[in-house]
């Protein structure tokens, strides 16, 4: 078969599968851009405290009221073809489908916290990081807790996953999104043999399915994942044109997908996401198990199977937005940060000598065990105003993203270059604050407040470009789109002498932060 290639009338199709709600974005054959959708959908209530459910069936009603507005767009415009799908959605969750393809239980999402234990013991086990939030932890304790639902389990996948099969009918999923479900092998990019036994036997239950029957199978970005079924076509909305067939990429990860839509793909470029959480995400050459089990740094693997280190806050820019609501200078016309940005930009670094502690929330990472500490610290009748406040309440975050950050360069991982998305980058002006505080060129994408979704119609261009030829180069592909201008960018250069005035309270900060549990128990 010969390679694909854009055609005019060409299109892409990218669909995020959220904690909140789920988004679809229509995109040109440049990637521009047409339209946008969306859907929200609510946890399964009356759950006990720190567990998180969806159901399946609210995901369906929301996947075909977001493509309403695609359906109003391609009626307009009926030269438009869309080629592939991809397809995004929050990491970690607990799909359970039985023999005939049906969900056994509600969705645990990866914010459950019910199984704590179970991380911490496939960590040691495995001598390999495994966060509480990932779906084999997850499948221990449903396998020690709910033995009789583990025991008619056929698969198990992720949200994205499970996007995936409705639409395709087939269990496969993207080595991302596949990497927090279950360690992935480095060397042959398929789950870790020795680990999936040390798994069985910690389960111990011959009526429970081993762990390698059940786990969907791996594919890379650009390979075979499934095409779009008739059925999969009906709960677009949309009749499955006979002409030709619609490819779907491989299901990613929300993590992974944003990283695609950062056009990251070469080692030392560091994603950095403001929300109301924070990640920071590092292409490596380094494996994790190159590195020590840190509990501020997780492990996955990018679209194309390569090492993805991340650092992940809970605590984001909650107590920011807390902040600068407290002034009253909020409206329904602007957000935080526009709202504060001119007052922002005009404080010193060192806040007029004001110290922020964000921490609304806990941080496993940073072992703050209660929420409810966050504080100001050295404040004053000079220093107390909105700029310099929101300034302390942001850089706290920006520096707790640093220490993680931190630990990885000490261990040999390089960073060369930060990217921002996320809410953080409606505000470009911040871009050069952290450069400053990373002291690290830092760009912004036109598309990087798409995210995952808009990485979702970059995996399916490249899905579509892929078909026929398996030389394609992932890394290559996401500079091509770069170099040709498709996308505009916005570059910081770190200031030195700004660099180093935040050098002097990032170290104080350190200091600060060492404190918290102290604070916290006065």
């Amino acid at each position: 078969m010969a390679e694909m290639s854009d055609a005019p009338g060409d299109c892409y199709l990218g669909i995020d599968n959220g904690t909140q709600g789920l988004s679809v974005v229509l995109t040109d054959a440049n990637l521009k851009r047409l339209v946008t959708g969306e859907s929200s959908y609510e946890f399964v209530p009356d759950t006990d405290a720190g567990c998180y459910e969806q159901l399946t069936d609210d995901w369906d009603l929301a996947l075909t009221d977001a493509m309403k507005s695609v359906h109003c767009y391609l009626s307009e415009h009926k030269s438009l073809q869309i080629k592939a799908i991809g397809i995004s959605g929050q990491m970690h969750g607990e799909v359970l489908v039985n023999h005939e393809g049906q969900p056994l239980s509600s969705v645990r999402l990866w914010c459950d916290g019910r199984n704590e234990d179970e991380g911490e013991e496939l960590t040691l086990a495995f001598q390999f990081k495994v966060p509480k939030r990932a779906t084999c932890a997850r499948f221990l304790w449903t396998a020690r807790n709910r033995p009789e639902l583990a025991s008619r389990v056929a698969h198990i996948t992720t949200p994205a996953g499970w996007m995936a099969y409705r639409l395709t009918g087939d269990v496969v999923l993207g080595i991302g999104d596949a990497s927090g479900i279950f360690p992935i092998d480095a060397d042959t990019l398929v789950y870790d043999e020795n680990m999936l036994q040390t798994f069985d036997n910690l389960v111990g239950n011959a009526d429970i399915p081993s762990m390698r029957d059940i786990l969907p199978t791996v594919r890379r970005a650009g390979q075979d994942s499934g095409v779009l079924t008739q059925q999969g076509a009906a709960l677009l909305g949309f009749q499955l044109p006979p002409d030709y067939p619609i490819a779907i990429a491989a299901a990613e990860g929300d993590q992974v997908a944003a990283l695609a839509g950062s056009l990251i793909g070469r080692d030392g470029i560091v994603s950095c996401s403001f929300g109301t959480s924070v990640c920071a995400n590092v292409v490596s050459k380094h494996g994790a198990v190159e590195l020590p089990v840190e509990p501020s740094v997780d492990h996955f693997c990018g679209a194309d199977g390569k090492n993805i280190h991340m650092v992940w806050l809970r605590n984001g820019t909650t107590f920011f937005n807390t902040m600068v609501a407290s002034y009253g200078i909020l409206s329904d016309k602007n957000d935080a940060f526009s709202a504060v940005m001119p007052q922002m930009l005009n404080a010193a670094p060192d806040c007029g000598g004001l110290l922020a502690l964000p921490f609304m929330d806990d941080e496993p990472g940073l072992q703050v065990s209660r929420g409810g500490t966050a504080l100001l610290l050295g404040l004053n009748g000079n220093n107390a105003t909105p700029g310099n406040i929101a300034k302390a309440a942001l850089l706290s975050t920006m520096f707790n993203l640093k220490l993680g950050c931190k630990i990885l360069q000490e261990n040999g991982v390089v960073m060369k270059e930060l990217v921002l998305t996320g809410g953080l980058s409606k505000s470009p002006a911040c871009g050069q604050i952290l450069a400053n505080v990373f002291g690290l060129p830092t760009q912004l994408l036109e598309a990087a407040d798409e995210g995952s979704c808009w990485g979702a119609a970059v995996l399916a261009k490249y899905r579509h470009l892929s078909i026929g030829d398996n030389g394609n180069d992932w890394t290559l592909f996401l500079e091509s789109i770069m170099k040709e201008k498709r996308i505009e960018q916005t570059r910081f250069e770190p200031d030195f002498n700004a660099v180093h005035e935040y050098s002097k309270v990032f170290d104080r900060y350190q200091i600060l932060v060492k404190l918290q549990t102290q604070l916290a128990n006065v």
